[in-house]
This record gives structure tokens, sequence and C-alpha cells, in this order.
């Protein structure tokens, strides 16, 4: 797919493109006149993005690129650097969530969870910064979560990956500030995405496909999980994919950037509470908000 902003425009990079937040950054940059890769592990995915960018005349190739696996890394750059030879933005996006309490799950699960959504970041990123200290210039965007700064029940997986890839980020930027490379970290509350989909599956202590025994003990809490979470996802409250994008592109575009960009009503709400309450009000606060469905938006 040829335009003539490619000889131009900015480079980026997406991991994570097949859906959701991945999906919409990938258009929405490429719309606003990058060429964009939009890269993920599985291309059988990948007709609905090449349907909009051929539909659109889209500056954007889609390319396979599996975070967990070094090999697939190093040849998606390989081929990134040799047509474009420049990388103004990577967004590390991929990533996923296993849920479940700690006794329940397995240390192989937790590192499962970590080898895409830590160490996924780590081995793209580094692809990326040499190429950037290079050019003096470039914008690493990682996408965490109102989860990576606040713990909740039965997240403690997905919940400790992204509290390490804030405290990564946090360190990057004093290393790479001085070459003109800024590390910028987008924090999301609830997504309408087809996460919390998954969610119910693992959570189910009677779903019959799950071949990892539950401890029942946890059920209760499971159930309150979700309905609290559900009417989230079905009100206005929770943010689309399509309004992290924007707020990924307004990190990208500001001339006053700042480190953290949270994103929806909730992700507000949740760290105003945590900043002007006790380590012991937050815990009690979260707790009535679930088990006695209280919203999380004041």
């Amino acid at each position: 797919m040829t335009n003539n902003r490619y000889s131009k425009g900015k480079v980026a990079v997406i991991t994570g493109s097949s859906s959701g937040i991945g999906f919409e950054t990938s258009l929405l940059l490429s719309r606003m006149g990058f060429y964009t890769y939009a890269t993920m592990r599985n291309l059988n995915k990948s007709q609905k993005i090449n349907d909009v960018a051929e539909k659109e005349n889209l500056s954007l190739k889609v390319l396979k690129l599996d975070v967990t696996d070094d090999n697939s890394v190093k040849n998606a750059f390989r081929q990134i650097k040799e047509e474009s030879s420049r990388i103004d933005v990577l967004v590390n996006n991929a990533g996923y969530g296993i849920v479940g309490a700690v006794e329940d799950l397995s240390l192989e699960e937790f590192k499962s969870q970590f080898e895409t959504n830590f160490f996924g970041v780590i081995r793209v990123t580094k692809e990326v910064i040499p190429l950037m200290r290079n050019q003096g210039y470039g914008s690493i965007i990682n996408v965490s979560s109102v989860g990576g700064k606040i713990g909740i029940p039965l997240n403690s997986t997905y919940i400790s990956s992204k509290f390490a890839l804030e405290g990564l980020s946090e360190s990057m930027r004093y290393e790479l500030k001085q070459f003109g490379v800024d590390v910028i970290l987008i924090e999301p509350g609830v997504v309408k995405t087809s996460f919390f989909e998954n969610v119910k599956v693992v959570l189910n202590t009677n779903n019959t496909t799950n071949t990892n025994k539950k401890t029942p003990v946890y059920s209760e809490l499971s159930q309150k999980l979700l309905e609290s979470f559900e009417p989230m996802i079905k009100s206005n409250s929770a943010s689309l994919p399509s309004d992290v994008a924007k707020v990924i592109y307004q990190a990208i575009e500001s001339p006053t950037r700042q480190v953290r960009y949270p994103v929806g009503k909730d992700a507000f709400s949740i760290f105003n509470m945590r900043q002007k309450l006790s380590d012991e009000e937050f815990e009690n606060w979260i707790t009535e908000s679930i088990f006695h469905k209280k919203s999380f938006i004041n």
C-alpha cells in the first residue's frame, strides 16, 4: 500500500494491533500521517485492519511480531529498519490478563503473564532504543493500566506485571532522556474490549472446560468481582479502545508531555482516591466498591 506521506511522514510501530487498543491506535496514527506498522502475533486476525486501511488508503502495513519470541521480534524490526530506516514512535500495547487467586494460579501462569506483559516490552524496546538514540529523538509509549498503580483481588498476575512495567518505564526515562527519547505511560481504567469476556471464563468455577482446579473458597469473591465490573463495562463510564488511542496520540503530539496519562472517568476517580486516602482507607474503599457494588466513580 503506497501513499505519498510515506517518504515524508513519521514512522510508528504498534504491538498487539489485531484488536482493541492496538487496532484503534494503529488506524488513528495512520490517519494522522504516520506510516504505521500494525504488528500482531497471529496474521489470521489481520483481515479487519487491512480492509479498513485499504478502504481509507492508509499508510499502514501489517507485520507479524510475537513479543514473546526473540526471532519474531528481531525479524520484524530488521524489516522495519530496512524499509523505513527510522522509528519515531513505539507503542508497546500487546498484553493480556490471567485472572484468579494466587493460591489457584501456577508459577507457569505467572511466568506466562510476565513473558508477554513485561519481558515482551523489554524485548521489543531493546530493538528500538539504539535507533532512537542515534536519531536523537523518539517516543516509547507503554500501555499500562490503573492496575499498574493499585491492586484489586484476583488480578495479582496482571497487576504485578503492570507494576513492573511502571517501574521499568520510570527507570528508562532517566536513561533515555539525554538522547531525546521520551518514555510515556498510558493508564486506562476499564476499557470495553474482549478482556472481560475472557475473565468471565477464567472466574467461572462451574466451567467444565477449565482444566485448572479452582479453590471453591474464592468463588464468592469471583462472582462479586464480575458483578462489580459488568455494569461499568455496559455503561458509559467505561472507555472505548478509540478513547485510549486518542490519548496516545495526544501524548505523542503534546509539546508539554506528562509522564503518565490516565484514561477514563474511573481511572481519574481511583487515582484521586488513592492520593487522598491512607492505605487502610483506600483498601476499605476498594472492598466497599467490589463487595457492596458501590461505584468507583465519585
